[in-house]
């Protein structure tokens, strides 16, 4: 059967990112399994066989898509591990190994691989993370690293993407928006902070900025309820700033929609002491913590939030 189609009615370009893989679930009916055990966090998370839980994910970087000609081989190695500690930090995890598939066309030069492959070393010992295996395949002309990181929880605790309710504040780390600059490779995985706040009752949910906040703030978000954010909190980088002013677009808007800033996204219960809460915070870490707005339930937004229905982030797959 031919995999490809001309009508676009029938490709899964028309899906988009979020139907497909809500498709996925229902094609694979029993083999999978409800969230955080089956397709949908940052992580799959199996059965614990002690006290901890082990995590699974993976990410991969593909020429053309997650890095170009401008960028040298360090740089994509190191992204295409990051990118996966950041999945592990969502879910206030520790990473432990990985295996490395690669789409390899014949004429990549030994020279390019040789700088990838001694990358991917340097940043894996960095994060405790062993590289114990994979596979290669020759392509046409795609080239493509895929990585699948495996960790386990720090505890017995893993936080999910699920369990925000009415009146919990919203919190994000770092600084959002024009991560193309630089920070999209450059990022540091907020591995000690995911532990942390896995580490904190008070912390219901959690999960890691890759596709925009306007998107991602979705995925935390229970029905019936809205996210009321306040413009003046948002921690708009320069780098934002910098592209506003080059493309006419708002900072706002690239705060919020640009992705691949791999901060932490969690909601914290309406009831904590917020001041004694980013005071231990700040005893613990130098990272920038944001309180950026609050859920509120549905009709319920004030007018001076931010009309999030306006901005958007990345898609995969989207529709025409």
């Amino acid at each position: 059967m031919n995999p490809f189609t001309d009508n676009p009615a029938l490709a899964v370009g028309s899906l988009g990112e979020r139907r497909l893989i809500a498709k996925l679930r229902d094609w694979l009916g029993a083999a999978t399994a409800p969230e955080p055990f089956g397709i949908g966090d940052d992580c799959a998370v199996l059965p614990a066989t002690g006290a901890r839980r082990l995590l699974v994910t993976t990410d991969p970087v593909i020429h053309g898509r997650h890095f170009d000609d401008s960028l040298p081989p360090a740089a994509a190695a190191a992204k295409l591990l990051k990118r996966n500690l950041s999945d592990i930090a969502a879910m206030g995890g520790v990473p432990r190994s990985a295996v490395v598939s690669l789409a390899l066309p014949r004429r990549v030069s030994i020279a390019w691989i040789r700088g990838f492959y001694r990358a991917l070393g340097r940043c894996a010992r960095a994060h405790g993370v062993t590289i114990a295996g994979g596979d290669i395949a020759e392509s046409a002309d795609m080239l493509g690293a895929f990585l699948t990181l495996l960790g386990e929880s720090a505890g017995p605790r893993v936080l999910t993407r699920r369990g925000a309710r009415a009146g919990d504040w919203i919190y994000v780390t770092g600084e959002l928006g024009g991560s193309i600059l630089g920070k999209h490779h450059r990022f540091v995985p907020r591995l000690a902070e995911g532990r942390w706040l896995a580490g904190r009752r008070e912390v219901r949910c959690l999960m890691d900025v890759s596709d925009g906040l306007a998107k991602d703030l979705l995925e935390l978000t229970p029905a019936g309820l809205r996210p009321a954010l306040t413009p003046a909190a948002l921690p708009v980088s320069r780098a934002a700033r910098t592209l506003a002013r080059r493309d006419g677009r708002s900072a706002i808007d690239h705060a919020l929609s640009d992705g691949e800033d791999f901060e932490l996204l969690f909601a914290l219960a309406g009831r904590t002491a917020r001041a004694a809460f980013e005071a231990a915070w700040r005893r613990r870490f130098q990272t920038p913590l944001t309180c950026i707005g609050q859920f509120v339930r549905a009709g319920e937004v004030p007018a001076s939030a931010i009309p999030l229905q306006r901005y958007h982030g990345y898609e995969h797959l989207a529709g025409a």
